[in-house]
């Protein structure tokens, strides 16, 4: 019997659908052969600096740099109780484990997703129970039914895993180490005020720099005037056309009073096209999407997405196997797909108005090993959807759409360049048109290109001057980052790259990773450092005071980031020990802790405690005053001054019927006078509805219930 451990639940029912099992009993499926088991991502996670050392649990900086002789794990902590286990993670993992010990059990499977979180997930549910069975991986790239039995069939030993898991565990315990500690001293150095934090961290922070850096540049920036020089010129044969003046190869220029001069000189004069040249060109599609380039084409074209928000979708339709893999970084395929791929185009084409010309090919753009890191990128399967919500259907067909495009023909159109001479002039008037020859790739999301005719000429030919104008023009500032141009700073770590040198910056050279950088960008936001106006980001006054002011100038490098994501990379690879890294996070977090420590105090964030706005419930029958919601009752703000109206919550004649007094049947008894409660319990167990009163005894000086059943 082998024992399948998935990484989420409906991975484990594509597992057990691909084996034909459709018995499920509680947190597992049975099958004759195979037992597929689920987490819910991760079920443990590292200790909290408390759990190691009681002192921990106030934050001094005394106490600071912190890191554990030997890293521990818990299990997952209660989204709503933080000191308490989640309930879920903790029965899940005792199903896990109590069926890893049963006897009819011979071997266990992790089919957590193949990468770095996925290894971490698996190996830290599985090694947590100390297995006496072999271990194995299911190392897959789509869940579609002939994968999952293919992989079955080829299944790796997970001690070849060692690398990969290395790699996630240093990542884990580098960004706890650096999280805790610099984030712990950061607050307690440069805050004012209890109830946050200000986050430190090794990814935040030069994501949040590269923000800084742009609207620095754009506050910088000072604008200069410049001028251009057009002209219209007509052929002999009555066709017009415009052409910008050129001298030196330049057509900005700074004198205006120079280009007006030039103007003048012209005027009435006849004009020579000197040279023309023309040329057909081809347009090849877009790459093949990788996580990033798939988040910047959808958060720059559709309104209210961000990058968090399509890899959650893309996840979504990866689990219910419409496509491969989607956090990856690569934007080609493993040589190996060729048939798979052949057969998904296929299906894909059929229902298509232009499948006659969709052809399939091997080509290196599409197929080339040595541009694939771990996953290939990201493809639609031979699965084709037959219902998705709309936010699927908008991140699948741009999924499907960049794939066929790679198998329609390549784009061309035909060039064409004017130079046209005016003798009085030192330089020359440049046209330049444009005519689409094969629509192509194009034809997939009805791509219209700018066309520009020009009328048929031939060098020698004269033409006359229509009209001529000198424009006034101001140079612009750079643009405000958004997720798209900053998902792409994060990948290249800033360097600047055209779209077809990508797949040969250095692997692991990044901000982050595929899976990370959505992540982070959504905690900038909700940690406040930076905010968003449509699609553009900038920094908030707080992360503006946090660049200029902390004092860890390194955290905020993108080299220094790069070359840490690097070396996690190459621990993957094999080629640096895991300890050697941690060394290096340990050394820097234990010198970093020291210069916050010794840095001048300066306020950066100043927390204030809102203060709290009282619901008037009504007005108070005793003196007029205002009832308002307290801890154990609802009673009249003037207590101070000595009114003593009060509703206990936990009023003993209402706990006889198995009732509290809520702020509804107050407002109602304050308003009305009296308030219709239902589900009140008898003494025999009855439930019955009535109307209460809450009415001041006119003999003494309480108030006491009334009850009757009219209308």
């Amino acid at each position: 019997m082998t024992l399948v451990l998935a990484e989420k639940p409906s991975v484990a029912k594509n597992i057990a659908d691909a084996l034909n099992i459709k018995h499920k009993q509680d947190g597992y499926y049975q099958g004759t052969n195979y037992i597929i088991t689920w987490a819910f991502g991760h079920l443990v996670q590292l200790y909290d600096a408390k759990d190691y050392d009681s002192k921990m649990a106030r934050w001094k900086l005394e106490n600071f740099p912190f890191i554990p002789e030997n890293f521990k794990y818990k299990v997952k902590g209660n989204p709503r109780n933080r000191e308490q286990a989640d309930p879920g993670a903790a029965k899940q993992l005792k199903v896990i484990h109590r069926l890893m010990q049963r006897t009819d059990v011979n071997r266990i499977v992790s089919a957590c997703d193949y990468d770095r979180e996925g290894q971490l997930i698996g190996d830290s549910i599985i090694y947590r129970a100390k297995p006496q069975k072999p271990v194995y991986r299911l190392l897959l790239n789509e869940w579609t039914l002939d994968e999952v039995l293919q992989g079955l069939e080829n299944l790796q030993p997970n001690k070849t895993m060692r690398p990969l898991q290395d790699a996630g565990v240093s990542r884990q315990w580098a960004d706890w180490v650096i999280g805790i500690n610099l984030t712990s001293v950061a607050t307690l150095k440069y805050q004012k005020g209890r109830g946050k934090a200000l986050n430190i961290g090794r990814v935040l922070l030069p994501t949040l720099k590269i923000i800084y850096d742009r609207d620095k540049e754009i506050e910088t920036f000072k604008p200069e005037d410049y001028f251009k020089l057009t002209a219209t010129f007509q052929t002999v044969s009555n066709q017009s056309y415009e052409g910008t003046y050129i001298e030196e190869k330049q057509e900005k220029f700074k004198d205006k009073t120079y280009l007006e001069q030039v103007r003048q000189q012209i005027q009435e004069k006849q004009g020579t096209i000197t040279d023309k040249q023309v040329e057909k060109k081809k347009e090849f599609a877009p790459l093949l999407f990788n996580l990033s380039n798939l988040q910047g084409y959808i958060t720059n074209k559709f309104k209210g997405w961000t990058s968090d928000k399509v890899l959650k979708v893309a996840q979504t339709l990866y689990e219910k196997k419409y496509i491969t893999y989607p956090r990856t970084s690569s934007v080609a395929l493993e040589e190996s797909l060729v048939g798979k791929t052949a057969k998904v185009l296929k299906t894909l084409a059929e229902d298509l108005p232009y499948k006659d010309e969709i052809k399939f090919h091997k080509s290196k753009r599409v197929f080339n090993n040595a541009k694939v890191e771990s996953h290939s990128a990201i493809t639609p399967t031979y699965v084709k959807p037959k219902r998705l919500s709309g936010d699927e259907q908008i991140v699948y067909t741009a999924i499907k759409n960049h794939f066929i495009m790679q198998f329609m023909p390549v784009a061309e159109y035909e060039e064409t360049k004017l130079a046209t001479k005016i003798e009085a002039t030192k330089g020359y008037f440049a046209s330049k048109g444009r005519v689409q020859l094969v629509e192509g790739w194009k034809k997939v999301e009805s791509i219209q290109s700018k066309e520009n005719l020009l009328p048929n000429v031939t060098a020698g030919e004269q033409v006359s001057l229509l009209e001529s104008k000198v424009t006034s023009h101001v140079t612009k500032p750079p643009k405000q980052h958004t997720e798209k141009t900053l998902l792409r700073v994060m990948e290249t770590c800033g360097k600047n790259y055209r779209d077809e040198e990508v797949e040969q910056i250095l692997t692991g050279f990044s901000i982050g990773t595929p899976a990370t950088r959505a992540e982070t960008i959504k905690k900038l936001k909700d940690v406040g450092y930076i905010s968003g106006k449509g699609k553009n980001l900038s920094c908030t006054e707080l992360g503006r005071k946090l660049v200029e002011t902390f004092p860890v100038k390194d955290l905020f490098d993108l080299e220094f980031t790069g070359r840490l994501e690097m070396a996690l990379a190459d621990i993957q690879k094999g080629k640096m020990k895991k300890q050697e890294f941690l060394q290096v996070i340990f050394g820097f977090t234990n010198k970093s802790v020291a210069t916050i420590k010794a840095d001048q105090d300066v306020v950066i964030h100043e927390v204030s405690s809102p203060s709290k706005t009282l619901e008037v419930l009504g007005t108070c029958p005793e003196c007029g005053g205002k009832v308002i919601e307290g801890k154990k009752g609802f009673g009249c703000s003037n207590w101070k001054n000595g009114c003593k109206f009060v509703i206990w919550k936990d009023d003993k004649y209402l706990q006889t019927m198995k009732k509290r007094a809520t702020k509804t049947m107050v407002k109602q008894l304050l308003k009305n006078k009296r308030a219709y409660v239902k589900g009140l319990t008898s003494k025999k167990g009855n439930k019955f509805n009535a109307y209460l009163q809450y009415e001041k005894n006119p003999d003494k000086a309480y108030y006491s219930w009334k009850m009757d059943f009219g209308k």
